[in-house]
Parts: C-alpha cells; sequence; structure tokens
C-alpha cells in the first residue's frame, strides 16, 4: 500500500508505543493523510471493507495514492475479490493524474491484456506518458531562461578556466624563455674570448 510521510512518522511512532501514537494522531489535523493511514491500519488489520470505504472517498476526490491502493487490492485480491476491471479504472484515474506507478501498472495490464483486450499500442503509450507529460517544459518561457542562465553560468566558468590555464601556460613560458636566457648568456662570454684571439682563425 501506498502513503505519505505521516504513515512513515505514525508507524514509527507505533513502533514506540501507544502514547505516542495517539500524541502523534492528535497532532495531525484530519485530512487526506490521516484518513489514509488509518485506512492502512485497518486494511493490515484485517478490515478491508472499511478500508476500502476510506480509500473510495478520497479517490473520488481526485487522491492518487487512494486510488492506487483500490486498484492494486483488487488486482492482487487482497482483502476484496480479484477484479480486473476495477482495478484498471482505479489505475487509470491515478494514471491521468500523473502518478507514475499507475501508468506503468495499467501499461502492464494492455500488454498482458488483464482486464482489457491485450493491445501493445495501449501498453506503450502508458508505459511513456510520464516521460512525454514532461517532455513539453522544454518549450515553456521559464525552462528557456533557466537554460539561457545555464549556458551564460557554464560561458563564464569556461572562460575563468581558460584565463586561469593561459596564465599558468604563461608563467610556464615566461619561465621557459628566462632559463634559455640564462644559458645563452654564460655561453656569451666564452665564445667572445674564443674570438678575440687571433690564432685560432
Amino acid at each position: 500500500m501506498r502513503h505519505n510521510k505521516h504513515l512513515i512518522a505514525c508507524l514509527f511512532a507505533a513502533a514506540l508505543g501507544g502514547n505516542a501514537v495517539t500524541a502523534l494522531a492528535a497532532s495531525v489535523t484530519p485530512n487526506a493523510d490521516a484518513d489514509l493511514y488509518r485506512a492502512a491500519r485497518l486494511h493490515k488489520g484485517g478490515d478491508t471493507p472499511a478500508a476500502v470505504v476510506i480509500w473510495q472517498k478520497w479517490a473520488q476526490q481526485g487522491n492518487v495514492d487512494a486510488a492506487y491502493n483500490l486498484a492494486v487490492i483488487y488486482q492482487n485480491a487482497d482483502g476484496v475479490a480479484y477484479d480486473a476491471a476495477t482495478a484498471l479504472r482505479w489505475y487509470r484515474q491515478a494514471a491521468e493524474r500523473g502518478d507514475k506507478a499507475s501508468q506503468f501498472q495499467l501499461g502492464l495490464m494492455y500488454l498482458k491484456g488483464e482486464g482489457v483486450p491485450a493491445d501493445e499500442a495501449k501498453a506503450h503509450e502508458w508505459f511513456v506518458k510520464n516521460r512525454q507529460e514532461h517532455l513539453h517544459h522544454h518549450h515553456t518561457a521559464q525552462f528557456q531562461e533557466w537554460q539561457k542562465q545555464a549556458r551564460a553560468l557554464i560561458d563564464e566558468r569556461d572562460r575563468r578556466e581558460a584565463y586561469a590555464a593561459s596564465q599558468r601556460n604563461g608563467n610556464q613560458v615566461l619561465a621557459e624563455l628566462r632559463r634559455r636566457a640564462a644559458m645563452v648568456a654564460e655561453a656569451a662570454p666564452a665564445t667572445k674570448v674564443a674570438s678575440a684571439d687571433p690564432a685560432l682563425r
């Protein structure tokens, strides 16, 4: 079953003792998170019909976690009778709201022909739906501005690195020229002495 951060906190509190659970439950306002946690506890305790009522309430209001949980229990006959059509319906509801796991599961159901006639094209559509939904962001003005800023930052970094490299290279070249000049300066007086001797001509 899918839960969120409140469920994790509640489970941690349950491990610490009953008083911690009571205190934590009092601090969480009655909302989807608290209800989904309660439904998960009911389901785990064997009271799946009560959990289904809670999940259906929130799924009908558009909560993808509740819809996903309903789909999972109907697909796996976990506390309810196996019903692929109902699982498909709940997966579709969550998938259409952008839930990645539901999109994938819906793709698998179409691929295997579970609850619907097998349809590879429809399966592929659901497998790639999430990626396609997020590609449109590349064309927004905000994304274009971010790309422009990123390119400017990268160009500035490259210029700084090139300047630092040229400084290092310049210093190395200068040191090499000084070394060669020193070698020439040492060899120059010996050459003058040798050419000044007329017998060596």
